[in-house]
């Protein structure tokens, strides 16, 4: 029996309707692995190294897979089609690599929940695209470096609520604003015709 791992029970139950006793089909519910919730993560001094950690729930999930992975001839990731989805296929094989005793797990990609989508899907079945796998790391490192360093100084500038955060997308907003707010104090009007 095969086993395929998706990231939503619903899409589990949807394959497990058209694709037969052959598949077993299990979901992640998402990440099961994520950089830790409080603290930096990131070993800036070791070249940026990440350390992850499994979110809640993530351990037990991760043993049922690494237990369905050991029984299975070939394991299939069916994450979601995108930067995401391949990060999360990752973790999936990061977590239960043990028990694929150096098979191989393969990757498939569909944009619809049909019999006919999988099973193209399954006969097209590939290698994880690492690079989709770095650059969903990189922004997620960034967001984590950003974040924690940036929110602090939020929360004091503003005397807020420690919930705000600031990261990489709200620090280039707000640099814009920085920079025209400064403009605007140095204008020095001059008569011109």
């Amino acid at each position: 029996m095969d086993l395929i791992i998706v990231e939503s029970p619903t899409k589990a139950k949807a394959l497990r309707g058209f694709l037969g006793r052959g598949y077993r089909v299990l979901a992640t519910m998402g990440h099961i692995r994520d950089l830790p919730p409080k603290e930096l993560g990131v070993d800036i001094e070791a070249d940026f190294h990440p350390t992850y950690w499994f979110r809640r729930g993530g351990k037990k999930l991760a043993g049922r897979l690494k237990d369905a992975a050991q029984e299975a001839g070939t394991v299939y990731l069916a994450t979601d089609p995108d930067r995401e989805g391949e990060a999360i296929a990752w973790h999936v094989v990061e977590a239960v690599r043990s028990a694929l005793h150096g098979k191989e797990p393969r990757r498939i990609t569909f944009h619809e929940i049909t019999g006919d989508a999988v099973k193209a899907a399954l006969a097209k079945a590939h290698s994880l695209d690492t690079d989709l796998v770095d650059a969903q790391q990189a922004r997620r490192i960034l967001d984590r470096l950003v974040g924690y360093q940036v929110s602090p100084v939020l929360w004091e500038a503003i005397d807020g609520p420690k919930g705000l955060s600031a990261g990489r997308v709200q620090t280039v907003a707000l640099r814009l604003v920085v920079e025209r707010d400064r403009g605007i104090e140095t204008f020095d009007p001059e008569e011109y015709w």
